[in-house]
């Protein structure tokens, strides 16, 4: 059995591993099938940033908006890396609705990570909260309650503000 963690940010992230393992499994299932990052990868990349800025957080619902956004800038990176000439110029998809719970990615709704980081990069200068929403929905997998509880806000908030964000990120994308 291993030693107990004596850094509280290790020991809180011990506490959520697999829950966010399970996530970012769930959200490679669903990428561009030549990927070359795993999921635990993936997650050990999100770990680096993460202590490497040891954030506080507020409670479950905050830290898992912190992982959100890390996992979301190592897609990113590892996209733009693939991009590169000297790797084939190949891109990521992944599909607008490929982490929420109930909901099964179709391959045609598939999209360039990258654009989608620069569409959420634009919501976000249009409207923060609306960015957010939309970090914690589709990359932490956030439902519409935990989301509400996250950001203090009713679930019929964040009902409205993930439709009208979606509905910008697929025009976005479209163009």
């Amino acid at each position: 059995m291993p030693a107990p963690a004596t850094d509280p940010f290790q020991s809180q992230f011990d506490e959520v591993y697999a829950e966010i393992r399970r996530l970012a499994a769930s959200q490679l299932r669903r990428e561009h099938e030549a990927h070359t990052i795993s999921a635990t990868g993936l997650v050990h990349e999100a770990y680096i940033k993460l202590a490497r800025d040891a954030p506080q957080w507020q409670n479950r619902a905050h830290f898992f908006g912190i992982a959100a956004n890390a996992m979301r800038q190592v897609l990113v990176n590892h996209a733009l890396a693939r991009k590169s000439d000297k790797r084939g110029g190949e891109w990521q998809k992944l599909t607008l609705t490929m982490s929420l719970p109930g909901v099964e990615a179709r391959p045609e709704d598939a999209v360039d990570v990258i654009a989608l980081n620069d569409a959420l990069e634009a919501l976000a200068t249009l409207d923060p909260r609306q960015a957010e929403i939309v970090e914690l929905r589709y990359f932490a997998g956030l439902t519409i309650e935990d989301t509400a509880t996250a950001m203090n806000l009713s679930p019929a908030t964040i009902k409205r503000e993930w439709s009208v964000a979606l509905l910008y990120l697929k025009r976005a994308l479209a163009s």
